[in-house]
């Protein structure tokens, strides 16, 4: 019990330190998307702005431009207790590198999201919490599991989500209960950190129909069922997408530097042909009345058959080029407007299809259906849930193999418990 209450104490300044980066970038990254929006004209600045982001990351950055896996390496490496081995640091730098370059791409009109910004900040105050701490073997990897479950609950403010999405991403068939715990601790109290300081989270009403004498309908079930595939699909198509152009662009453009400046030119031309710059940014806040933003998709009439397709082809140029943000937000955008989509063909509810899809895409793509699932649940209601359950591992086995996230091998795993055994 000693233990436990020591890494507790370890925690908390943890998920309070990450509640309170979360909330500074949520509230900075409105303010750049409003001055985005006042100043249309950031939009051709977009190549210099990759050029700013492509320096900082290759002669200051180290190995924090792997992202989000580099934090994942660095949780599983860290149970070794190997002292040769340093591929559990992580950089301290990480944190502000990924928030300003995060900013950046927002400001001159990227399309990317929020989620691997505060995943890494999370990651990297813990790791820098442990190296303070000089934590070492379980403890540490428990530190830095908490700091990924408070980044992802504090900037979504999905408590419970955010700490089955850190186990569950890293799941190789064991999951410890002092884990659970303390990662649900994290991600609440960076939940009530962010929103203790002003942090406001977008909230979306959807009614869930009651059908006969009990709660699940199960004519709907198989609508819900039939369009997980596609969401599914829908999943892979990011993934593979964004992997394919980033391949493209390290083989064809051996100088980085270059990279953003093709990927921005790129991002211009696809916003003229496409005529609309709604696909731009984060794609929540509306530039303008009308506009197809991630709410609207909720809405009747609130995204155009191919709003789920060109968020899809924007991000992934984006992100493929160099630029830096999440996949989330755009993988919740693709998947609410594809419902949107479906809803007419299917003779489903707009709303609840959009809310399923949401949540089913991203399952799909970071192949973690239950901690997708209690998303869902968290921001639509408990009325859904079987709803929810049902999309989200229906996408998971849709979408096949590639994922988001590079996962350890399960021997490598295996060998790191054996090791500390």
């Amino acid at each position: 019990m000693c233990e436990w209450v020591r890494v507790a104490l370890i925690v908390l300044p943890i998920a309070l330190a990450t509640g309170a980066a979360c909330a500074l970038f949520l509230w900075l990254l409105d303010e750049v998307t409003k001055v985005r929006f006042a100043h249309p004209a950031l939009l051709f600045a977009l190549p210099v702005g990759g050029v700013v982001i492509a320096y900082l990351y290759e002669w200051h950055g180290k190995e924090s431009g792997r992202g989000n896996n580099l934090i994942l390496e660095a949780i599983h490496s860290a149970q070794s207790e190997n002292p040769d081995d340093d591929s559990s640091l992580v950089p301290r730098r990480m944190a502000p590198l990924i928030l300003v370059t995060t900013l950046l791409t927002h400001l001159f009109g990227g399309s990317a999201g929020r989620e691997g910004t505060a995943v890494q900040m999370g990651g990297s105050l813990a790791a820098g919490w442990a190296l303070v701490l000089k934590l070492e073997g379980r403890t540490k990897r428990l530190a830095l599991l908490c700091g990924v479950a408070a980044g992802f609950g504090g900037v979504f403010g999905t408590p419970l989500a955010g700490a089955v999405f850190a186990l569950e991403v890293l799941w190789h068939g064991r999951l410890e209960t002092e884990e659970i715990l303390l990662c649900l601790l994290a991600a609440m109290g960076s939940d009530w950190c962010a929103k203790a300081l002003g942090a406001h989270h977008v909230h979306y009403k959807v009614v869930f129909p009651l059908a006969g004498a009990g709660w699940f309908d199960v004519g709907l079930a198989a609508k819900v069922a039939f369009a997980a595939v596609l969401f599914g699909l829908a999943a892979r198509a990011f993934v593979e997408l964004t992997e394919a152009i980033g391949h493209v662009f390290k083989t064809r453009i051996p100088w980085p530097l270059a990279r953003p400046v093709v990927g921005g030119l790129l991002v211009i031309g696809l916003t003229f042909l496409v005529g609309t710059r709604d696909y731009l940014g984060l794609s929540v806040l509306a530039e303008h009345p009308g506009a197809i933003t991630l709410p609207s998709a909720f809405d009747a009439g609130g995204a155009t058959p191919f709003s789920w397709l060109w968020k899809t082809v924007f991000t992934a140029l984006t992100l493929g080029s160099g630029f830096k943000g999440g996949e989330v937000t755009p993988l919740f955008f693709i998947g609410a407007t594809l419902g949107n989509t479906l809803s007419g063909p299917l003779h489903a509810p707009v709303a609840l299809l959009a809310a399923v899809g949401f949540v089913a895409v991203f399952a799909g793509a970071s192949k973690t259906p239950l901690a997708s699932a209690i998303m869902g649940i968290e921001l639509f209601g408990a009325g859904g849930a079987p709803l929810f359950a049902l999309a989200c591992f229906i996408a998971m086995w849709a979408s096949g193999a590639p994922g988001i996230y590079q996962r350890p091998r399960p021997e490598e795993e295996t060998r790191g418990k054996g090791e500390e055994e």
